[in-house]
């Protein structure tokens, strides 16, 4: 993490300086961080899925397997967190980060902390959401 801005800092810093270059290098390091631990746990669960274990009794395979069928989605789930920290780091280049892709209104200290990779504002992605619900409820 950046020696010079803490999130305390960060949450407490003016509106005036939202995404200034030291905003944008703590956001690049967290990301990055964020990215490193990501592939060091799909490579972990990879490992562990790869060697299963020899298992005799019925109840005790069935949760294996069920533990196995949680670990996939879960694995599913960080690999496409890649290409999502792969872009935001493409932002904090081009400085586009921490503003909203919809409206280019800025998406939030608070809202990036909590979710980098972060792309709309919350507004933004409520509304997206409700979409989707409905979508998903015509359809049934």
């Amino acid at each position: 993490m950046s020696k010079t801005l803490t999130k305390e800092a960060l949450l407490a810093a003016s509106e005036d300086d939202y995404m200034n270059d030291e905003q944008l290098e703590f956001f690049k390091e967290l990301l990055n961080d964020l990215k490193q631990q990501t592939m060091a746990h799909i490579e972990e669960m990879k490992a562990s899925l790869s060697q299963p274990p020899e298992i005799n009794d019925e109840v005790d395979r069935a949760q294996y397997e069920e533990e196995s069928r949680l670990s996939l989605r879960i694995l599913d789930r960080e690999r496409k967190l890649l290409p999502k920290i792969d872009k935001s780091l493409r932002r904090i280049k081009d400085k586009s980060f921490g503003y909203c892709l919809e409206t280019g209104e800025p998406i939030g200290i608070p809202r990036l902390l909590i979710r980098p990779v972060s792309e709309y504002c919350a507004d933004v992605k409520m509304v997206n959401e409700g979409r989707e619900q409905h979508y998903y409820s015509q359809r049934k």
